[in-house]
């Protein structure tokens, strides 16, 4: 009796050592995996914008469609072609409001805002409406969807006002440019052919945007879930953080001094 039950423990024994061994070996192939991926994200340095490694400007971003599920990368592919396409836009539309100064001091307005508009639109452009909607492609965001949902719809509006064109406004349109007729043929064609380009960015615009809306509706997003992603993403932001116990110390330090006062 006293054998079998020796043979029994030790049996158990042999088993609760294989399965401890078995639950240090994944424990170590976990916290390998977990080094790979840090040190893979460590590995990760900015590439855009693309620029010459001698140049004292540093790109600002990472970025890669590779990591872009297939079904989703070609409209990115296409909302970034449209960034690029928008850019080239606001440079043309400097140069025809130069060309509009040409024909008469009078345009001085429009050609200092259409530089304020290519200088500020530009990059405001790619963070605003482009970084999110590949940040919501890349990582199935909610909070990013619906950021690049409010911005873009904005886009789309200032799109419009573009390719109309209100005098004074800085931009190429196409009141400026029939205006223009009467007082030089040429200049109006050069600012015909940038109010039409800013009439392609409005459809373009439009047709991405209910392209992208239709992907979304495909993710599983929700309002629900963008606002727990936010919730979440501000609570363990550290610049928070240090922010909320900063304010939560003043606020206990002005209560103690008030209370030695009185």
């Amino acid at each position: 009796m006293d054998l079998k039950y020796q043979r029994s423990h030790s049996t158990g024994q042999a088993a609760l050592i294989k399965q401890q061994e078995e639950l240090e070996r994944k424990a170590a192939d976990l916290e390998r995996k977990d080094q790979e991926l840090q040190n893979s994200s460590a590995a990760k340095d900015n590439n855009w914008p693309p620029l010459p490694s001698c140049s004292p400007v540093k790109p600002c971003f990472y970025q890669t469609l590779r990591k872009i599920p297939e079904e989703y990368r070609r409209t990115c592919k296409r909302m970034y072609y449209l960034w690029m396409f928008h850019s080239a836009t606001l440079f043309l539309n400097v140069l025809a409001c130069l060309a509009s100064f040409t024909a008469g001091s009078e345009y001085g307005v429009d050609l200092g805002l259409s530089i304020v508009w290519f200088m500020l639109f530009s990059p405001v452009a790619f963070i605003c409406w482009y970084r999110p909607v590949y940040k919501a492609f890349r990582s199935d965001n909610s909070f990013s969807f619906f950021f690049f949902f409010f911005v873009f719809f904005f886009q789309v509006a200032v799109y419009v006002i573009q390719a109309v064109g209100i005098p004074k406004w800085g931009n190429s349109g196409w009141i400026s440019s029939i205006s223009m007729i009467s007082t030089n043929l040429a200049v109006a064609v050069v600012m015909m052919v940038v109010a039409g380009f800013f009439t392609v960015n409005a459809i373009l615009a439009v047709i991405l945007l209910k392209v992208v809306h239709s992907k979304y509706r495909r993710t599983g997003a929700s309002f629900t879930k963008a606002q727990q992603e936010f919730s979440s993403g501000v609570l363990t932001n550290r610049t928070v953080q240090t922010a909320a116990s900063n304010a939560a110390t003043s606020a206990a330090q002005g209560a103690f001094d008030r209370s030695q006062g009185n």
